[in-house]
């Protein structure tokens, strides 16, 4: 796909990997003049040599709508309309602030036309598909009020439940909460041969937790506490609505959940027992379902669930609860009240307290959403013994096996950090530079709290790679974030980060928690599911995650970053060049 031939020369040095290497080495007063935080860029054109099978106009706009009894809601929200393309390309919510949903089908080439009807910049990024560095939504390419960004990219990902919502730095996490977010759904021959549950027997679940005042207005003013632990609603939403009940017949349904939450982890579990059959994720289907007693959802991922009510008579009410569990926010915070109560520490940790009064602790038992069969029938599709053909990487096709890319969490009192950063738009180190249709082998792990993933001399490359030896690559003052703090204090702030990486998908081949770890991670191990395509994982305090992720078909800027949207909007988000 050709850039536009009008972009700006600014637009030329900033969006190819070249520009980027050439900024570094400009003199620092221009530099300080070019990269005054993110660089405002013209806005991308549509190529009239690219003829879309599906064009869109997309907007986001201020609005308003009825979410609890009484005076409607202020909001943000996208709005959708289909130019061309098939008819059941966008399908609306009912009575609900998210975006349309959106679906397509692989193959199909795609131009958006998007419209900032905002008072504010914003770019949407399209989480889960991997299109060309451009089409991607990076911070860099945000438009201000009025103008527009004309996406045009191939749908090339399988069929998945993926997710489209602004991508603007450090405003994310608040756009998001006001509303902008919409499911995006790919279809592929692979799945229609399945002939699973569809139509109405197929029903996305998007899960968000929210806090509104006396007046029905969205909450939404974080504090320094409410950055570190991320934001956290007293309400849960779901697809935009409270106290959510679904009339089922009693029969197979197929159910698309997608965690739209800033910061919320659940643990989903029907309140009968009945164990959860999963038959996707992030990147689509499983090769073939998986049966588990509950299953751990983090902010940004996606699962597919097979939930058959078959047998189940007229008028029975199942309910799917969010289960306990512990160990995702620091220490301290949870002995202070994350799951109720509050300790000592607390001139530590000033208002972290407001966490014992939520009315939904993080890890604590609460209902999501009721099922209630109104329909009985004997009709009902057989699950699948075998859903899809997924080609699994091994060590021998990466081409760092000894070398894996490092990805590394440090948490302090102020700072969020990966591999010891704060992002910055001109910082790719020597390690995030990714060379093109390479297999590379990634590791994530948290440089505090028992250091378990700190083997293989990973701790050493660390420190190298991130100037703990004196190095001038350091940003001046930034340390380690917690480094030095391993163990101890270190171990206090560790706490549970859902990352996320932009552009191709990654496969999980290990996980590995420290022993200090292992009663907290007990509780939420036995729903953490890695199988298939992931683009968001949800690594637990003292845990190394392994995966093996390719860098295939596009150059250019892709980010990487924590999905607790008040984490990424702090700065724990990083960019890899691929080149």
């Amino acid at each position: 796909m050709q850039d536009p031939v009008d972009r700006s020369r600014r637009r030329f040095i900033f969006q190819t990997g070249v520009g980027l290497l050439a900024a570094a080495s400009m003199p620092a007063w221009v530099r300080a003049m070019e990269m005054h935080g993110m660089p405002k860029l013209t806005p991308n054109r549509a190529s009239p040599a690219f003829k879309p099978d599906v064009e869109i106009e997309l907007a986001a706009r201020q609005g308003s709508i009825s979410i609890l009894p009484g005076q409607a809601t202020r909001v943000q929200h996208y709005t959708a309309k289909l130019l061309s393309g098939p008819k059941d390309t966008l399908t609306e919510l009912p009575s609900c602030y998210l975006g349309p949903i959106i679906r397509l089908q692989k193959g199909q080439k795609v131009r958006i036309h998007f419209r900032n009807d905002l008072m504010e910049p914003t770019i949407t990024h399209w989480h889960g598909l991997h299109v060309p560095a451009l089409m991607d939504g990076h911070p860099m390419y945000i438009i201000d009020p009025g103008e527009t960004f004309v996406y045009e990219f191939e749908v090339i990902n399988r069929a998945s439940l993926n997710i489209y919502h602004p991508h603007p730095h450090e405003i994310t996490a608040k756009q998001v909460y006001y509303g902008l977010a919409g499911g995006l759904i790919i279809n592929d021959e692979e799945e229609a041969r399945l002939e699973l549950p569809s139509g109405e027997y197929e029903i996305p679940i998007v899960l968000q937790d929210r806090r509104f005042n006396a007046q029905n207005q969205l909450i939404y003013g974080p504090h320094m506490h409410d950055r570190m632990m991320g934001f956290y609603g007293d309400r849960i939403l779901v697809n935009g609505q409270p106290n959510a009940e679904f009339e089922v017949a009693s029969r197979a349904y197929r159910l698309r959940f997608l965690n739209g939450s800033n910061a919320r982890i659940y643990k989903l579990g029907w309140s009968d027992g009945t164990p959860v059959t999963v038959i996707g994720v992030d990147g689509g289907l499983l090769e073939s379902p998986e049966t588990f007693p509950y299953v751990m959802l983090a902010p940004g991922e996606r699962l597919d669930v097979w939930a058959d009510f078959s047998g189940r008579p007229k008028g029975t009410e199942l309910t799917m609860r969010s289960l306990p569990f512990s160990g995702v926010l620091p220490m301290m915070a949870e002995h202070m009240g994350g799951r109720g109560g509050r300790g000592g520490m607390g001139g530590m940790m000033g208002g972290m307290g407001m966490m014992g009064a939520m009315a939904l602790p993080v890890g604590s038992d609460y209902p999501l959403f009721k099922i209630r069969v109104t329909r009985e029938t004997g009709e009902s599709p057989k699950l699948p013994s075998r859903l899809s053909k997924i080609d699994r990487y091994t060590l021998d096709d990466v081409a760092n096996p000894s070398k894996p890319v490092p990805i590394a969490i440090s948490e302090s009192p102020m700072a969020m950090l990966l591999n010891g950063r704060s992002y910055a738009f001109d910082d790719i180190q020597p390690f995030e530079r990714i060379p093109l249709d390479t297999v590379q082998l990634m590791e994530i792990f948290h440089t505090s709290g028992g250091g378990h993933g700190m083997g293989h001399g990973m701790r050493g490359r660390m420190m190298g790679m991130m100037g703990g030896h004196g190095s001038d690559a350091q940003p001046e003052g930034q340390g380690m974030g917690g480094m030095g703090m391993r163990g101890g204090m270190g171990m206090m702030f560790s706490m549970a980060h859902p990352i996320h990486l932009h552009g191709d998908q990654f496969q999980i081949i290990s996980r590995t928690v420290a022993v200090e770890r292992a009663d907290s991670y007990a509780t939420v191990k036995d729903g953490l599911v890695s199988s298939g395509w992931k683009d968001t994982v949800l690594v637990m305090p003292g845990e190394t995650v392994r995966m093996i992720k390719p860098f295939h078909h596009f150059k250019g800027v892709f980010m990487y970053h924590c999905h607790n949207l008040e984490h990424e909007d702090m700065g724990m988000m990083r960019d890899f060049l691929i080149e």
